[in-house]
């Protein structure tokens, strides 16, 4: 039995990646098309537009309020591909640049910093 090369292996992996991709594809579609179908049919029995549709999604998000008391989602809950906003930072030091948004443990720059008796305002970004 020959030993397969390096590449020929990996065009053999991503041929069979290429396969399961395109069954969970086929998958999803088969799955989504009962759903489709029943906002349609809700759609028509309550005369409601695509537009109202379109400016209801881009409505932003819902307060509390408008949510009739429901909570949202848990971040937990959120899905592993979802972006996480990026935050601004509040804490920069001086010589190297580097920078803290403030959230979570404190990074080991500002430890040493205070440790040595700098109080962690003096690394506050003034705007």
């Amino acid at each position: 039995m020959a030993r397969e090369t390096y590449a020929a292996l990996q065009a053999k992996i991503e041929k069979e990646i290429n396969k399961l991709q395109k069954k969970a594809e086929i998958l999803q579609t088969k799955r989504r098309k009962p759903v489709i179908s029943s906002i349609i049919t809700s759609m028509r029995e309550y005369d409601i537009t695509p537009e109202e549709i379109i400016a209801a999604y881009g409505a932003g998000k819902a307060t509390r309020a408008t949510t009739g008391g429901r909570r949202k989602a848990s971040p937990a809950a959120r899905p592993a591909n979802a972006a996480k906003r990026a935050v601004a930072p509040k804490y920069r030091h001086p010589q190297t640049g580097e920078t803290w948004s403030g959230r979570g443990k404190a990074p080991r720059w500002l430890a040493a910093e205070e440790a040595a008796g700098a109080t962690r305002d003096s690394f506050l970004i003034k705007e």
